[in-house]
């Protein structure tokens, strides 16, 4: 592959629902120009981008494979997308490097949720868009409706720049809108010019018209010709275009077939004439070495520096640290800095991905996409730069995994395996977090959703030989005590020889910081209690606040006074008085006037759901036992719903917010602080936590 300018370079995102048709597009664009022989097929197995076992298995894309196609002496690198809401970290991590993005929409399931949630991020990133509607050889593919439904959400910008062709009720070709010609598809997207059809006129007229009055808007000299009664040219009309494409004025829509690759030449030239290259963008960095702000335009006659926003790691291929050049041109014997790790790095050969192809390449240009092996310490994310510019680019906006469940080796010796598999899986995947719940003696992984954990459970068993076992997570419960109560420890054995004596008399009540597991006051009067035996009462607080004695939670809130007691001249000891000291608590909340009561973590939940859904919301949040605190328009159609919900019963709830809201809802939450649980909660944890320590 050549190396290829800044200017003649298009990064683009493939968005899209779920099964709208993202990878057959990118597939037909590769076989059309003969990258490959022969059409792969996402029901063989055999596509370019979705190489990963677990993506042939399922039949879907779960991570973004790169795909630089080249045509008309223009490289398009597309990244191809996973359309599932539960792989949503693939999808930014190639917006951070996209220029622009090609939203596919199914022509017979019309506008979905993934649809929506593609606009929205291409508006987060003020990237121009356009529409692919693809399977028109569907008899039951409606494009006019694509359309209507278009214009309804997002208003007179979405421009059709082309129509279908129906012959026999087929599709065999279409209007090109711009240029006012007919096309028939005579072998995949090569076609033949034909007359305009007479049933296509009126939906032209409309159409064509909607467009021209597009390029009048353009400028005060084009509103003048069009008013005039002037016809644009085509070079008019293109320039136009162009300018309103790139702000986001105009999306254009196009029509096609991914199977058949019907409308995919057109399609890379839309991209290739409207898209802008990356010399067109810039990205604000950090100037380490004058201070400030540092603007990259994607200049190449500046020292290099690049961006890492992927890594590959694969059994088969090995690990790939995929980059964006933003300065500069990158050579293998480019000498680099990790900035963020402070270390020199070394890039060996320089390669551009083509799906697990590794092609090597002389050089990459600003602008490009390429990919480095086996790095020493660059991570996603990471800035790597020559010593003489010293730059740090922004980390990436990156979704937060709220989805959480406890996983067991079933096997005993694997845990060194497993831990190595998420180690790697989490190079790959940054929305995947590994936690080691202490307090509940449990191992924890964070997600987008269950499906995306049910599938790193699936790599970890294809890819590194070793099983996990999923299953709900213990929530974290805090024991203290409501009343007041004054108890007596005392411990005395007798077995031969010194003994071992320890009486404590003790106090217990609420110190009313929860914060706090507890607070500590000797009250002793007359020396009934040695001052050298306090540390000991002390270590045995300590050591029962760490397991409470109602469910083996950890104990918070709780004053201890010691008040009297009693000892042995020989037979007292620390020890004896420190085990006094645990029978003492032990009895404090064993005494029904105590209080003794289990705290539960409440949670601040924040939900943003279209307006219409959020009747549905509030009513389950309140099965949840939530206490809703407010609701705030988002400006954008839609509420934030603000609750107070225990953390227990947010298991499940990404799955339930899909359901709810057709897959649109999303939430985040936080830890806000402990209060009393129901009886009912109360008594079916101990009750939990009894037959637990049966087991």
């Amino acid at each position: 592959m050549k190396v290829y300018e800044t200017k003649d370079i298009r990064n683009v995102a493939v968005l899209g629902h779920g099964g709208s048709g993202k990878t057959t597009i990118v597939e037909a664009m590769a076989n059309i120009t003969g990258v490959t022989n022969r059409m792969g097929k996402v029901t063989d197995g055999n596509t370019i981008s979705d190489f990963d076992k677990e993506e042939i298995k399922r039949q879907f894309s779960i991570g973004t494979s790169v795909v630089p196609i080249e045509h008309n002496n223009v490289k398009i690198n597309f990244l191809d997308t996973p359309g599932y809401f539960d792989f949503v970290g693939e999808v930014e991590e190639a917006m951070s490097v996209a220029g622009a993005a090609v939203i596919v929409i199914n022509g017979k399931a019309g506008v979905q949720v993934g649809t929506q949630k593609a606009w929205d991020l291409c508006e987060k990133k003020h990237l121009p868009r356009l529409f692919f509607v693809t399977g028109m050889d569907d008899d039951n593919a409606d494009f006019s409706n694509v359309v209507e439904q278009l214009k309804e959400l997002y208003g007179n910008k979405i421009a059709p720049f082309h129509l279908p062709i129906r012959e026999n009720e087929k599709f065999v070709g279409f209007v090109n809108v711009v240029k006012m010609g007919g096309r028939k598809f005579t072998e995949k997207s090569e076609y033949t010019t034909i007359d305009i059809p007479a049933d296509v006129q009126d939906d032209l007229e409309t159409v064509r018209e909607e467009l021209m009055e597009a390029v009048a808007e353009t400028s005060e000299e084009a509103m003048e010709k069009y008013f005039g009664g002037e016809e644009f040219t085509y070079d008019e009309i293109v320039a136009a275009l162009k300018g309103s494409v790139r702000t986001g004025d105009v999306v254009p829509v196009l029509l096609g077939t991914g199977i058949n690759g019907n409308g995919t030449k057109m399609l890379m030239e839309v991209i290739e004439r409207y898209f802008p290259g990356p010399d067109d963008h810039q990205i604000v960095g950090e100037d380490l070495k004058n201070g400030g702000e540092f603007v990259c335009h994607y200049e190449n006659d500046k020292p290099a520096s690049l961006r890492v926003f992927k890594t590959l790691v694969d059994p088969f291929i090995g690990k790939y640290t995929i980059f964006k050049v933003c300065t500069g041109t990158v050579k293998g014997d480019t000498p680099l800095y990790n900035v963020n790790k402070e270390a020199d790095e070394k890039l060996g050969k320089v390669y551009v991905l083509r799906g697990n192809k590794a092609i090597e390449v002389p050089a990459l240009k600003a602008g490009d996409i390429g990919a480095a092996q086996k790095l020493s310490v660059t991570q996603t994310g990471d800035t790597l730069c020559e010593k003489s510019l010293m730059v740090k680019y922004p980390q990436m906006d990156i979704s937060t995994p709220y989805t959480c469940m406890a996983y067991t080796a079933p096997k005993k010796g694997e845990e060194d395996k497993i831990n190595q598999a998420l180690v790697r899986i989490m190079e790959e995947d940054p929305t995947i977090k590994m936690v080691n719940d202490k307090e509940n003696r449990q191992l924890l992984l964070y997600g987008i959703g269950d499906q995306h954990l049910e599938i790193v459970a699936s790599k970890i068993l294809s890819r590194y030989k070793a099983e996990i076992v999923l299953a709900k997570p213990k929530v974290a419960f805090r024991e203290t005590i409501r009343g007041k109560v004054k108890v007596q420890g005392k411990h005395k054995k007798q077995s031969g020889g010194h003994g071992q004596y320890g009486d404590v008399v003790m106090e217990f009540e609420p110190s009313g910081d929860l914060e706090t597991p507890y607070v500590f006051e000797e009250k002793i009067v007359g020396g009934v209690v040695p001052k050298n035996y306090f540390p000991a009462v002390e270590k045995g607080i300590q050591e029962m606040v760490t397991k409470g004695p109602l469910a083996g939670y950890p104990i918070v809130g709780l004053k201890a006074s010691l008040v009297f007691g009693s000892y042995h001249p020989v037979d007292s000891s620390e020890m004896a008085f420190k085990l006094a000291t645990i029978l003492a608590v032990k009895n404090a909340f064993a005494d029904p006037a105590s209080k003794p009561v289990l705290l539960e973590p409440i949670s601040n939940l924040k939900v943003r759901v279209p307006d219409k859904f959020t009747g549905d919301v509030m009513g389950d949040l309140n099965k949840r036992r939530g206490r809703v605190l407010g609701m705030n328009p988002d400006h954008k159609g839609g509420t934030i719903v603000e609750a107070e919900v225990p953390t227990a019963e947010l298991f499940g709830y990404n799955t339930d917010l899909r359901s709810m809201t057709g897959g649109i809802g999303s939430f985040e939450y936080e830890f806000a602080r402990y209060e009393q649980a129901p009886a009912d909660v109360q008594a079916k944890e101990i009750a939990a936590r009894a037959a637990e320590k049966e087991d």
